[in-house]
């Protein structure tokens, strides 16, 4: 199939009523759809976003005043362990101290462990999260009373 017959096709394609076409001719495949929830919906490149406002660094973003409470939050999307490994005892109890650079717990995702680490001295308020838990980024884990 050539270049011509190719841009025929499409054109009657999107002259009629017709909203998927396949065609398979040996190596050749032409998927066409009209549906906007398309399995194969071809993906746009990501455009860069110029702002002004500087980046903020994953740092700062774990650390949100709430009532006089830091909380740490989640720097990536995946599971959460709240225990160095299974039967071991968790990083952290409500009610311990924790100091800034403590391991509060970590993250799994796509086979890779980060360390979420805490950002203020302070005494662990509350825990937001389950062990093994799939957290979302920038969701809360832990609330941490500032000392």
């Amino acid at each position: 199939m050539n270049f011509d017959e190719i841009n025929k096709i499409i054109d009657k394609f999107n002259q009629s009523s017709v909203r998927e076409l396949d065609i398979n001719d040996g190596e050749f495949h032409l998927h066409l759809s009209k549906n906007e929830n398309s399995p194969e919906t071809p993906v746009q490149p990501i455009q860069p976003v110029r702002s002004s406002e500087p980046a903020v660094k994953a740092e700062d973003s774990s650390k949100n005043s709430a009532a006089g409470s830091n909380q740490i939050v989640a720097p990536m999307v995946g599971t959460v362990y709240l225990q160095p490994e299974p039967g071991a005892k968790p990083y952290v109890e409500p009610g311990k101290m924790v100091h800034a650079g403590d391991v509060v717990c970590v993250i799994e995702a796509m086979k890779m462990l980060t360390e979420v680490k805490s950002n203020v001295t302070g005494q662990v308020k509350n825990i937001l999260v389950e062990n093994e838990d799939l957290v979302e980024y920038d969701q809360p884990l832990f609330e941490i009373e500032e000392k």
